[in-house]
């Protein structure tokens, strides 16, 4: 979540390179998707790994993220409806769950199953959202900063206080519409996440925007997931920690899925 500080995200994620994330006419393409032009590039080869950015970003802040896993997967990365190069002439009001839809309906068009993904904030929603209403896309989904519903039990304070009180005075038509994303939506309930069957890795800063008992929420409802709190790190730990980050995401994506608990090894429970 967090629009007011995505442009912190974006800038942090730039480096001296050559390429110009975002809008790169060798890389890039537009799809037709449910009524909108959805703006994606496409880089290296391998596994598909998708990359879903936060609310009021693009394909820019995923630039080191990018140029890291371009060299072992097939990155794509998309701006969604409402963000970047993607074109929506409706000007409706935006909704994650159509979101989510717009990305299940851009892979199929690419002929991509069983994906990996890994969101920032609405990303990291858009990712459990596609986990659960179209699991045969994703293979692992990793999330940072997600939250499962708005407002002050998922979210500090004073920073839903500053998305209402933005909500109230804005006249800007695009930030009131990404605005209301962050102040009445998602509505995923704790029984959407029982039915999640892919590995799930779930990440948080331990000074994040979410709550930190919220992202164990997350956690404790989905039955295949490991959890990441980076120490030192906020909402936008995967830009202030990127060598730990990338290390971390790739493990997940590149090791067998495991969950054996300090339980299972004690009891001899644990598969040897």
């Amino acid at each position: 979540m967090i629009l007011v500080v995505s442009a912190i995200s974006n800038i942090a994620a730039q480096t001296e390179n050559p390429i110009p994330y975002g809008n790169n006419e060798k890389a890039g393409n537009y799809k037709q998707v449910n009524g909108i032009k959805m703006y994606y590039e496409i880089y290296g080869t391998g596994k598909p790994l998708v990359l879903l950015h936060g609310n009021g970003g693009s394909i820019k802040g995923h630039t080191r993220r990018i140029e890291y896993f371009k060299t072992n997967f097939q990155v794509i990365a998309i701006d969604s409806r409402g963000h970047g190069k993607s074109i929506d002439p409706s000007n409706k009001q935006l909704t994650y769950t159509q979101m989510a839809d717009d990305v299940s309906v851009l892979l199929d068009s690419l002929k991509i199953k069983d994906a990996y993904l890994w969101g920032q904030s609405d990303g990291g929603i858009l990712g459990l959202l596609l986990a659960i209403h179209h699991p045969e896309k994703v293979a692992k989904v990793a999330v940072f900063g997600a939250n499962l519903y708005p407002g002050k039990k998922a979210i500090y304070n004073e920073i839903d206080k500053l998305v209402m009180d933005t909500l109230k005075v804005t006249k800007d038509p695009r930030t009131k519409n990404l605005y209301n994303l962050l102040a009445y939506q998602p509505d995923i309930k704790d029984k959407d996440l029982q039915k999640i069957k892919c590995p799930v890795l779930v990440m948080s800063g331990d000074r994040d925007a979410i709550r930190l008992e919220h992202s164990i929420e997350i956690f404790n409802n989905i039955p295949n997931a490991n959890f990441f709190v980076m120490p030192g790190a906020t909402h936008f730990g995967s830009y202030e920690k990127p060598e730990l980050f990338n290390l971390v995401l790739s493990s997940f994506f590149n090791e067998p899925f495991k969950k054996t608990s300090t339980v299972d090894i004690f009891t001899g429970k644990a598969k040897r």
